[in-house]
């Protein structure tokens, strides 16, 4: 079997390639940066989804991996549009050319409309996102791009998996310099651990290990399935069991506070995330999981309570990998880049 994976270097991709790999598949990676990284039974192409002809790539392929997204500039929602709206339809469109029989899209639990926290919803929960937020509309966006696609191409397999967070210790540098930005004081953090946990009502996160998320993209490669799957692990985290985790003090915030907070941030460049991150963590439903552990067999190794617990501490010390996106030094010396392109403003 031979699938190319779109988006094959960062937090997501890398471990897709991988999984794939070592299951004995013929991985071709795709990404705007080609690493400088050898992995048996991979081989690495770049390529813009944006811009470049994707046909010859992916034809000859049995399946199609699309995980590319662009979260940066987060201040340049025309720019993250054109490769995440129009790049998806752009390798939907080239994997029917090229005469591929299965794309696998990624998209998230921020393509959900607002929903309940104390009540799992499936998949056929309504996926119009919420509107405050830039990443949520896109994402949603591309639900209708994937709903139009299948309906004209029936013959084509389609799986749509809509995980929850995503952490693994090798992604701690990028993850910092996507959510947290250059002032983030990883030396404190690496010394003290996280001091403070925010509880505000409604702020009920699910999150799991890149590494499962992963195993679920090759068994949907791999078995004749369609549609869309929630992926998370348990138990979803409140603010207490995230301030017991962490060993960390909780702290009445108002929802409001918190959405001030982070828009006083974004507009004074410190962070590189909008108030719109906080609205989609406040009001995004509970997943199910059910869909996936019946039809896909899955089941994640790791638990939301140590996947959080080893990527804070992987945070504090700025672990990454050796891929573009990924590597240690992505944001300049001392992060020097990131503030100089003004937090959030840069495309990597």
């Amino acid at each position: 079997m031979r699938v190319v994976v779109v988006g094959a270097t960062g937090n997501v991709g890398l471990q897709t390639v991988t999984a794939l790999a070592d299951n004995g598949i013929e991985v071709v990676g795709l990404a705007r940066r080609r690493p400088d990284l050898a992995l048996q039974g991979v081989t690495w192409q770049a390529a813009d989804i944006a811009v470049d002809d994707l046909v010859p790539l992916l034809r000859g392929a049995d399946a199609v991996v699309h995980l590319a997204w662009l979260l940066q500039p987060s201040r340049d929602e025309a720019t993250q549009w054109h490769t995440n709206v129009e790049g998806t339809r752009r390798v939907l469109g080239a994997a029917a050319e090229a005469g591929v029989g299965a794309v696998i899209v990624f998209s998230s639990i921020g393509a959900y409309s607002p929903g309940p926290k104390d009540t799992p919803v499936d998949e056929s929960w309504p996926t119009d996102g919420v509107p405050t937020s830039p990443y949520s509309r896109q994402k949603a966006y591309n639900e209708r791009v994937m709903d139009a696609f299948e309906a004209h191409h029936p013959d084509i397999r389609v799986v749509r998996l809509r995980p929850g967070l995503l952490f693994q210790a090798a992604a701690a540098s990028e993850i910092q310099r996507l959510f947290a930005g250059p002032f983030l004081p990883t030396p404190l953090l690496r010394r003290f651990g996280v001091p403070v946990v925010p509880d505000a009502p409604g702020l009920r996160l699910q999150l799991l290990h890149t590494s499962d998320v992963a195993e679920a993209v090759r068994l949907a490669v791999c078995l004749e399935v369609r549609g869309a799957f929630n992926l998370a692990a348990d138990p979803p985290l409140d603010p207490p069991d995230i301030a017991r985790v962490l060993g960390a003090r909780l702290v009445t915030v108002p929802p409001r506070v918190l959405r001030a907070a982070t828009g006083i941030g974004w507009w004074l460049r410190l962070l590189p995330i909008d108030p719109g991150w906080i609205d989609m963590a406040l009001s995004a439903p509970l997943l199910s999981t059910e869909r996936a552990r019946r039809e896909l067999g899955w089941q994640p190794r790791l638990g939301a309570e140590e996947v959080l617990a080893d990527f804070v501490r992987a945070l504090g010390e700025q672990q990454g990998a050796p891929t573009p996106p990924l590597a240690r030094d992505a944001g300049g010396p001392a992060r020097s880049r990131e503030i100089a392109t003004g937090i959030g403003g840069e495309a990597r």
